[in-house]
């Protein structure tokens, strides 16, 4: 492992993130072809955490709004019953930030229980090209069918929130998108297709923020962790700016109708390496 690896596969982290072609599957994939190798998926944890910024700095509103939502909630509590007259406040806004809090909340359980329950088993697919492969041409059959479901201005309901963090959690599997399979997910059930891909992003941060908890002390007790933490933080960067950006080119090429376009990557990709990489 060097520098340049850990800012390579930290760009191949925040580009694949987000884009619907899986960032795990690229992952191990451009592992193999930089013929990096590690113990366990700590470093990917890092990247992961890269992300996870990303997300927040291009939802900031958004996230700000559910903090005030928490905020309006929690204020009675503290005796702060009135409120200043110079501060508008949006009841309407205030609850939809709030139930989107319960959303995500519900949506997030999946992935928890999974997690701890086959927790080992994810891990070992993550050495498996073979495996990734196959996966990424699942990956791309179900972006290919969004092609045929029409643009719908649907809302998130609470059996939609808990179907697409069903998605999220089999998405732990290497080679299954999880912003492909999630928005996916919310594209089959009618919801407009841009609130569908917020709530995917949305709905990344508590993963995110679980499995860096799991993880990051484990990471820091190792004896070469002088070393190996440099490294997680440059691919942490730079999984981060290439966050930011693939999240901005999703979000236009949502907006366009192209969802699917990205099935013909995956098939590529998926083709290319069951030849090359076994």
């Amino acid at each position: 492992m060097n520098a340049y690896a850990s800012a390579a596969l930290g760009i191949l982290q925040g580009l694949t993130e987000f884009l619907p072609i899986s960032s795990s599957g690229h992952l191990v994939l451009g592992e193999n072809l930089l013929r990096v190798k590690f113990d366990d998926i700590s470093f990917e944890v890092f990247l992961h955490f890269g992300t996870f910024f990303s997300v927040v700095i291009v939802f900031r509103r958004t996230i700000w709004g559910m903090m005030k939502a928490v905020g309006e909630k929690v204020r009675p509590i503290y005796g702060g019953l009135n409120r200043p007259n110079s501060l508008e406040y949006d009841q309407a806004s205030a609850n939809e930030n709030w139930n989107l809090i319960w959303l995500i909340l519900l949506g997030s359980v999946p992935a928890g229980i999974l997690g701890i329950l086959f927790k080992e088993s994810v891990e070992e697919s993550f050495s498996s090209p073979t495996f990734v492969s196959i996966m990424l041409l699942i990956t791309g059959s179900i972006l290919f069918l969004t092609k045929f479901f029409k643009r719908v201005e649907g809302k998130i309901k609470i059996p939609d929130a808990f179907l697409i963090g069903i998605a999220q959690a089999i998405a732990m599997l290497p080679g299954i998108s999880r912003s492909g399979l999630t928005i996916s997910t919310g594209i089959f059930r009618g919801i407009q297709r841009e609130k569908a891909a917020e709530f995917s992003f949305l709905l990344s941060l508590p993963a995110i923020l679980g499995a860096t908890a799991v993880k990051l002390k484990d990471v820091l007790n190792r004896s070469n962790s002088s070393f190996d933490l440099w490294f997680y933080l440059i691919g942490m960067l730079f999984a981060f700016l290439s966050g930011w950006l693939a999240i901005k080119f999703l979000l236009n090429v949502i907006r366009k109708g192209r969802f699917e376009f990205f099935a013909y990557y995956c098939f590529l990709i998926g083709f290319l390496s069951l030849i090359f990489l076994k």
